[in-house]
C-alpha cells in the first residue's frame, strides 16, 4: 500500500485571538496535524489554538519571519507543509490537498485579500505556501521559500483580512525596517523594492511607493510572478500622484506584454478619465471616448483571477460602473456643447 503523505498546517502567530479559531476550523478537515508557533502573545492565542486542536510551541521573536517559519517547519517535520497566517482561512479547495501532495513541487495557492476602502473588491495573489519536506525560507519579512523545485498552482483559495482596520494599523511600522535591513544585505533586489513599494502604498505614502516601484521595475524580469501586479500598482500610484503622462507612457510600453489584463486596462481607463477632467477642451472628442474604450476592453476580457495581483471587479462590475458613469458624462458634455453652439 503506497505511503500516505503526512500534511501539516504550520502557522506562526502573535496576538491573534480575534481570528485563530476561524483559521484552524477551516484547516482541520484537510490536514493531519496543525502546528502553531507563538512568538509572544498576551491575548490568550496559544490557549485558543490548543483548544481548537493545534500543537502549540513557543519561540521568542527575533525580528525575522524566516527564522520563525523555519523553526516551525522543523517542529512540524511533515511530508508536506501548508503555511498559513492566522488572519487567513481556507475558502475552497482544501479537498485537493491530499491528491496534490504527491509530485515533488512547490504549491501556489490563491489568497483573496480584502482591501481597506475597496468595498467588496478583493486583491488576488498566487503565493507559494505548500511546501514539501525540507524546503525552508529566506528573508526577514515577505519571506520566500528557497528551492530548485518547480512551482505549480493548486486551486486552493484562501481568504485574508489582514489589510483591514486595526489589523493594518498593527503592521504599520513593522515591515519597512525589516525590508530595509534585507535590502542592505541584498542591494538592488527587485522583489524587496517591490515589497517596500507595496508597504508604502498601503500606508498612503504614494510618492515613496512610486520611487520604489520604478526601481523594482528596472530589475524585475518579464517572467517574474509579481511583475504584472508591479506594473498595475505603479500605474495606479503614478496616476494618484499627478504623474499622468508618465503613467500613460508606462501603460503604452506594457500593453503588448499584458493584452489580456483587465487590471491594466481598468487603470488605463482611470488615467484617461483623469486627463478628461484636466483637459475639458479635449474631453468630449478624445479623452472620454478613449477611457470608455479601455473599460469596454475590460468587459471584453472578463475576470482574470489567474493574473497575479488582480483585483476582483476590474473585468466586471467595477469597469461597468465606470463605463456607465462615463457615458452619462459624455451625454451631458455633448448636450452642453450643442447648447453652446445654438446660443452662439
Amino acid at each position: 500500500m503506497p505511503h500516505q503523505p503526512v500534511i501539516a498546517a504550520v502557522l506562526i502567530v502573535r496576538d491573534e485571538a480575534r481570528c485563530i479559531a476561524r483559521c484552524l476550523d477551516s484547516i482541520r478537515p484537510h490536514v493531519d496535524k496543525m502546528l502553531v508557533l507563538d512568538t509572544g502573545s498576551i491575548d490568550g492565542t496559544p490557549l485558543l489554538a490548543a483548544q481548537y486542536g493545534a500543537e502549540v510551541h513557543h519561540l521568542a521573536w527575533s525580528d525575522d519571519f524566516s527564522a520563525a517559519r523555519n523553526h516551525a517547519l522543523d517542529l512540524a517535520d511533515a511530508d508536506w507543509n501548508l503555511v498559513l497566517d492566522a488572519d487567513e482561512w481556507i475558502v475552497s479547495g482544501g479537498e485537493q490537498l491530499r491528491r496534490w501532495c504527491r509530485a515533488p513541487r512547490l504549491g501556489q495557492l490563491c489568497v483573496h485579500s480584502a482591501m481597506e476602502g475597496a468595498g467588496d473588491a478583493e486583491r488576488r495573489n498566487w503565493l507559494t505556501r505548500l511546501l514539501p519536506h525540507g524546503v525552508r525560507y529566506r528573508g526577514r519579512v515577505h519571506e520566500q521559500p528557497v528551492s530548485p523545485l518547480p512551482h505549480a498552482r493548486i486551486e486552493l483559495h484562501v481568504g485574508h483580512d489582514g489589510y483591514l482596520g486595526e489589523q493594518l494599523k498593527r503592521k504599520r511600522d513593522r515591515n519597512a525596517p525589516l525590508l530595509l535591513r534585507d535590502l542592505h544585505d541584498r542591494p538592488g533586489d527587485s522583489y524587496l523594492l517591490y515589497q517596500l513599494a507595496k508597504d508604502a502604498e498601503i500606508h498612503s505614502d504614494l510618492a515613496t511607493a512610486c520611487d520604489h516601484y520604478a526601481a523594482a521595475l528596472q530589475g524585475t524580469p518579464s517572467e517574474a510572478n509579481w511583475r504584472h501586479a508591479l506594473v498595475v500598482r505603479q500605474l495606479h500610484c503614478l496616476g494618484k500622484t499627478g504623474q499622468t503622462e508618465a503613467a500613460l507612457a508606462l501603460a503604452d510600453a506594457e500593453m503588448a506584454r499584458y493584452p489580456g489584463s483587465p487590471d491594466l486596462f481598468f487603470v488605463l481607463g482611470n488615467l484617461l478619465h483623469d486627463r478628461a477632467q484636466n483637459d475639458p477642451a479635449q474631453a468630449l472628442d478624445e479623452w472620454l471616448p478613449l477611457a470608455m474604450g479601455a473599460w469596454e476592453r475590460c468587459l471584453e476580457i472578463g475576470e482574470r483571477p489567474d493574473l497575479e495581483g488582480s483585483m476582483q471587479g476590474c473585468g466586471s462590475h467595477l469597469a461597468r460602473h465606470n463605463l456607465d458613469a462615463a457615458r452619462t458624462q459624455l451625454r451631458l458634455l455633448a448636450m452642453q456643447a450643442e447648447l453652446a453652439r445654438l446660443v452662439a
